[in-house]
């Protein structure tokens, strides 16, 4: 089983959210919450702040820890083909300064602010439920009950 650690951003502002088009690449594209992997030696904290800048250009700021999300995709759903665990710190950050633009040399293509009703209608990362969940719930456990979808893409 393949093991990822990953930090995650949840930006909320008037209503909308900060998404970003991952292509992959095959083409293929679906929306997901600004974030990915932890380096080796990074703190969570740090790496979600790297990854807002380097996928969409702006500056941001850690408001608070929302929770963190282990989920497990089998075999037969996973991209290469092997069991893979993603766990994912969830933060609610706030966009301090910077452009939105296309990350350079990378897989977001765009980076937009989507009026949260309309996420529901979008091939979308399973990642963007849960961290909508977090920020809407707050639990305190901060854990969410695990969100119901097929694999990291829910269509």
């Amino acid at each position: 089983m393949s093991f990822r650690p990953a930090a995650y951003a949840v930006c909320v502002e008037d209503g909308r959210v900060l998404l970003a088009r991952h292509v992959s690449a095959n083409g293929e594209s679906n929306w997901t919450l600004p974030g990915g992997g932890v380096e080796q030696g990074e703190d969570p904290f740090d790496a979600v702040i790297r990854e807002v800048a380097e996928e969409t250009g702006c500056d941001a700021v850690v408001e608070s820890l929302l929770g963190v999300d282990s989920r497990v995709v089998p075999a037969a759903e996973a991209r290469m083909g092997i069991a893979h665990q993603n766990v994912g710190v969830f933060y609610r950050v706030r966009i301090t300064g910077g452009r939105l633009r296309p990350e350079p040399n990378g897989e977001i293509a765009e980076s937009v602010w989507t009026p949260v009703p309309e996420v529901a209608s979008l091939r979308r990362s399973s990642l963007i439920d849960v961290g909508l969940e977090l920020e809407r719930t707050a639990p305190a456990t901060g854990h969410v009950a695990p969100v119901p979808v097929g694999g990291l893409v829910q269509h």
